[in-house]
């Protein structure tokens, strides 16, 4: 049989150090691995009439969320519960590399944005933001007289 030098509970303090020290820095896990401010993932887009900003945030409570739309700059913010129990004498945690805690997202939208026609929903872990674009730089026909 094969024996270890080093006994188990050396490697989970190693990952329980490893941990703290990502709290401690501010870095957060996401999906693409280990990157600073990076939940939730965006896309953002554009055509003609809007912005389309889409911020995938699987586990998240609606009512945690919040957007805000000041002087150009798309707020996105909320909190991720952790589904694990604390921690304790009698409890091990094993793995845990799903995000969880309060995050914060901020775009600079272009300066056509209307902030007086924005739309948020929420449908399967996925926010998707509308924001239309002012009327004055939508494109339009011109007629020839």
């Amino acid at each position: 049989m094969y024996r270890s030098l080093f006994p188990r509970e050396v490697f989970a303090e190693m990952d329980r150090l490893q941990r703290e020290m990502q709290q401690a820095l501010d870095l957060s896990p996401t999906i693409r691995g280990v990157a600073r401010h990076g939940f939730p993932a965006l896309n953002m887009g554009g055509t003609p009439r809007s912005i389309e900003v889409y911020a995938f945030a699987p586990g998240v409570d609606p009512d945690s969320l919040e957007v805000h739309l000041e002087r150009g700059l798309l707020t996105i913010s909320g909190e991720r519960k952790n589904p694990l129990p604390e921690a304790d004498a009698k409890t091990t945690v094993h793995i845990n590399e799903r995000f969880a805690g309060r995050f914060r997202r901020v775009i600079s939208l272009p300066d056509d944005a209307d902030p007086d026609a924005v739309d948020a929903r929420l449908r399967d872990g996925v926010l998707h933001v509308t924001v239309s674009r002012k009327a004055s730089a939508q494109p339009r026909r011109i007629a020839i007289h």
